[in-house]
């Protein structure tokens, strides 16, 4: 063996000594990163134990045995403040060390995906790899992260792919806050942070920042900062502040802070800003809107101040000021208890102004009121009891000045409801109570009623025995009930509200009626019902009407007309009927071949025949009046027009008989997925006639008949239809012949005297989104509860219907709704003079489309063909600009026409931001 290899000898046995020494220092630590499953998970040497002295023995000079290190788990691994470090297998006593005042009080957990690297020397951790470190309440994660147990500093930085792209960029949450930077430091003694280049989100709003001090209390400190409701790394604008500090869950303050829209300075400046990230109740400043209004003047519309009085109950103050003169006030309490009841009150005084004061000719002025009120009672609050109203009343004019949306602009109606309800349970009694007022904004009559009542008693069998045995006998079955109204009602102009004249007009009566009724099977597939029925009528006043031909008629413009006068007093009249009907049904199928797309198509029929008999208890309040100066009369009731009707005239005995139809169709389906490949369509929902021959009348035994015929089309067309046929002849001067109609040779069935038709259906594209709205729907409803929820959503449909261009819906690119309605009439009335004929046609139509998916026009418009005008017309456009929207609303002709364009941001917290310019003219 020569010399080199003797040296190379040597060397190998000193590089193998060095190897197994290194490996021995190693095997430690090998060990507690294998023993890790990936993601490794261990937990910071604790820098107090780091500096520990070692345990020494108080007897003797031995060193103890090292302190025994926690195991570590497959999660994670916690140092705690207690560890028993007695090694010895001696018996002595042991000096148990201190643990150091900066010592943790909460263990720390943390993991990487790549690697773990612990440096001894120099006491520091480094973690690669999507790392995430969790103490407390903090929850960091970061591609790179090392921490200094001599600071008890925590650094988390991001790191560069092969492109020399950053990613893994530092995020932070602590409690509820957001911190996105590329380098964040953490003091774990201190609990204080600082952020570098940090970007946060504190409710809508996110601040971005180039460095940030975040304190132990989770106070936030910027320098150099954008506040902004844009969710891009990039925003489109900013307010950008030199200094901000953000309180936890309370508000952002700012100092000086000056517009940037796509990082382009604007000339506006704020002294402060203040941005409230609370969530729930706050009271607060309203900002009002800047308007132009043609008759009121220059304005400033719904300033006002919010009052948060607690979780059951706030009040919202807003009014409006013109430089002409005008202005308005409106109170809007609300008020709630879950589970419980929730509503709302509108209290509006408007003052309107028109003109110049100094000449009295061209001026005038309009003092109007609304009152409106929603209330609604949870049906599992009291069993059996319910409480709702719905109350919308004011003076004609009110939505002629004060209201600009379409759909009160175009509604003359409008109506009030409040309904009080009990059933008492386990008994067959029902009680309703109520107030119902209805009201005509073109002609100002005015209509209430209250109180208004009704008491029922559920079918009752009194011969029935408590336990059924066997089959139960014919008089088992025979069934009892009672009803009664009470009916007080005043008819009158909306000036007379209030006053003598509008008690003049009430009006009270009250009806009873008890119907006795069974039904029995015959035939198998027939069902016998005969039955009687007692209804009683009690009022409070006559009419007396007959002719004047003095008296002067405005609807012909001409004298004679027709004189009404009212007789107090007590007043009865009643009507009693048996009757015996029977009905069955029938069914038809008509089956295609194999190959036909069409499988069948089945009809069903339900006939009923029903033999009635009422004598005439009634004749003495029936007589004939003259309605016009030909001295044509027809047979009136002194009860003409009482609000619980009157009984019919004359006696009757005869027939009463109807036909009802139903239409289905089967045909091929591709989706049907059970194998037989079918799917039903309804043709027709239902058709039918009605009609009653009376035997002993001694003329016009023949009633009109009444048909009726309903239907859905494909789910898509909604189609409705009713009418009635007068089976008898008329002169020139429409009065009806003892003659029917085929008698002179026609084939039909009688003179059409009204009818009507309404179609509506509505075609839209697909929601790309309508899951993600749903779910987003549900869980506004689970946070908020039932009864917020239902308050947002009223308040949010009224701004709905106030700026429709603000709230259009992107995501359908195209929307389509139409209807249609057509009324016929062919009556004599006799206040008018004559037969009047009468047909109404109108169309309405609404909807919109994308021009790209930024850009929105719609339109919501009508065609009357009575009067042959375009009806009330709203157009909108409005751009999505991503945090930003725009609209344009336009009315372009009519009385009301308006103009106005609106720039604002998306984010509620800066929907008082906005850019409007809106002008209004009135044709008065």
């Amino acid at each position: 063996m020569n010399a080199s290899y003797k040296n190379n000898y040597k060397k190998f046995f000193r590089h193998t000594y060095l190897v197994f020494a290194g490996m021995f220092i190693a095997i430690p630590f090998i060990i507690d990163a294998v023993a890790c499953e990936r993601p490794q998970v261990v937990t910071f040497f604790n820098k107090s134990l780091a500096d520990t002295t070692p345990l020494i023995r108080k007897d003797t000079g031995k060193i103890p045995k090292p302190a025994a290190v926690p195991p570590v788990t497959a999660d994670s691994t916690q140092l705690t403040k207690g560890v028993d470090t007695s090694g010895e297998t001696t018996v002595d006593t042991l000096f148990v060390p201190k643990i150091s005042k900066d010592t943790l009080d909460a263990p720390v957990n943390y993991k990487a995906k790549d690697s773990i690297i612990l440096m001894v020397p120099d006491k520091r951790f480094y973690l690669y790899g999507t790392a995430n470190t969790k103490y407390k309440t903090i929850d960091l994660s970061a591609e790179k992260m090392n921490f200094d147990q001599e600071t008890g500093i925590l650094e988390a930085t991001n790191a560069k792919d092969t492109a020399g792209k950053l990613f893994g960029g530092p995020v932070m949450n602590d409690g509820g806050q957001s911190f996105e930077s590329d380098t964040l430091k953490y003091n774990f003694t201190s609990q204080k942070a600082k952020i570098y280049n940090t970007r946060s989100q504190y409710g809508e709003g996110y601040i971005h920042s180039q460095q940030t001090k975040k304190a132990a209390d989770n106070t936030i400190f910027g320098f150099k900062n954008g506040y902004t409701t844009c969710n891009l790394d990039t925003p489109h604008f900013s307010f950008r502040a030199r200094k901000i500090k953000v309180i936890p869950d309370k508000l952002v303050i700012s100092g000086p802070a000056n517009l940037e829209i796509e990082g382009i300075p604007t000339p506006l400046y704020i002294p402060f800003a203040i941005f409230p990230i609370t969530q729930g109740q706050r009271s607060g400043i309203l900002p009002p809107q800047y308007v132009v209004n043609q008759q009121k003047g220059i304005g400033l519309e719904n300033g006002g101040y919010y009052i948060g009085l607690g979780d059951h109950f706030d009040l919202t103050m807003r009014g409006d000021v013109y430089s002409y003169g005008s202005w308005s006030l409106t109170a809007s309490p609300t008020y709630r208890k879950r589970y419980k009841y929730n509503g709302g009150l509108n209290l509006s005084f408007a003052n309107t102004r028109f003109g110049d004061p100094a000449v009295k000719s061209e001026f005038s002025t309009s003092k109007d009121f609304r009152v409106t009120w929603n209330h609604s009672m949870d049906s599992k609050a009291r069993p059996g009891v319910n409480f709702g109203a719905a109350v919308n009343f004011g003076t004609s004019s009110y939505n002629r000045y004060n209201v600009y949306d379409y759909n009160t602009r175009v509604n003359n109606n409008i109506g009030s409801s409040i309904t009080f309800s009990k059933t008492w349970q386990g008994k067959p009694y029902n009680l309703t109570m109520g107030l119902n007022h209805s009201q005509n904004l073109s002609t100002r009559d005015v209509s209430i009623s209250f109180p208004d009542a009704t008491f029922t008693v559920n079918t009752i069998y009194p011969f029935q025995p408590k336990e059924m045995v066997g089959t139960p006998k014919w008089y088992e079955k025979i069934g009892v009930s009672y009803n009664t109204i009470l009916r007080n009602q005043a008819n009158f102009k909306d000036s007379l509200f209030g006053k003598q004249a509008m008690f003049d007009a009430m009006q009270t009566g009250m009806q009873h009626n008890i119907p006795i009724s069974f039904s029995i099977p015959v035939f198998k597939t027939f069902t016998l019902s005969p039955g009687i029925n007692y209804t009683e009528y009690w009022y409070t006043k006559k009419f007396a009407r007959k002719w004047d031909p003095k008296k002067w008629n405005p609807g012909l413009d001409t004298f004679g007309a027709i004189d009404t006068t009212y007789i107090p007093g007590f007043y009865s009249a009643r009507d009693i009927s048996a009757s015996m009907s029977l009905s069955t049904a029938i069914y038809g199928m008509y089956t295609f071949n194999k190959n036909s797309k069409v499988k069948a198509i089945r009809h069903v029929m339900r006939p009923t025949l029903s033999a009635s008999y009422r004598p005439d208890l009634s004749s003495k309040y029936y007589h004939e009046l003259q309605y016009n100066k030909e001295g044509d009369k027809q047979i009136v009731s002194d009860f003409d027009g009482a609000i619980i009707g009157v009984p019919s005239p004359g006696a009757f005995g005869g027939l009463n008989f109807g036909l009802d139809n139903n239409l289905e169709m089967k045909v091929f389906s591709k989706k049907d997925t059970t194998g037989n490949h079918e799917k039903k369509i309804k043709l027709l929902d239902g058709f039918g006639i009605n009609g009653s021959y009376n035997l002993v009348a001694d003329s016009f035994k023949l009633s009109t008949f009444s048909l009726y015929a309903r239907t859905n089309l494909f789910d898509k067309l909604n189609i409705s239809a009713s009418g009635n046929i007068d089976p008898y002849q008329v002169d020139a001067r429409g009065r009806r012949l003892d003659k029917y109609v085929w008698q002179q040779g026609k084939i039909s069935l009688g003179r059409l005297t009204n009818a009507s038709v309404s179609l509506s259906t509505s075609f839209q594209s697909k929601d790309a989104k309508s899951k993600e709205k749903e779910q987003k729907i549900d869980s506004l409803e689970n946070v908020q509860g039932a009864d917020a929820a239902f308050a947002a959503q009223q308040r949010q449909l009224q701004m709905v219907r106030n700026n429709p261009g603000e709230y259009v819906d992107f995501d359908i690119p195209w929307r389509v709704d139409l209807s249609y309605s057509l009324s016929y009439t062919n009556t004599i009335i006799p206040d008018s003079g004559g037969v009047v004929k009468r047909i109404t046609q109108y169309v309405s139509f609404n909807g919109d489309f994308s021009l790209t998916p930024k850009w929105k026009i719609g339109l919501n418009s009508g065609f009357d063909f009575t009067n042959m005008q375009i009806a009330y017309t709203n157009m909108y456009i409005s751009r999505d600009l991503h945090c930003w929207q725009m609209s344009i609303n336009l009315i372009p002709f009519g009385t009301f026409r308006q103009f106005s364009i609106t720039i604002n941001p998306k984010a509620g917290i800066l929907r008082d931001l906005r850019i409007n310019r809106s002008r209004q003219f009135q044709d008065l």
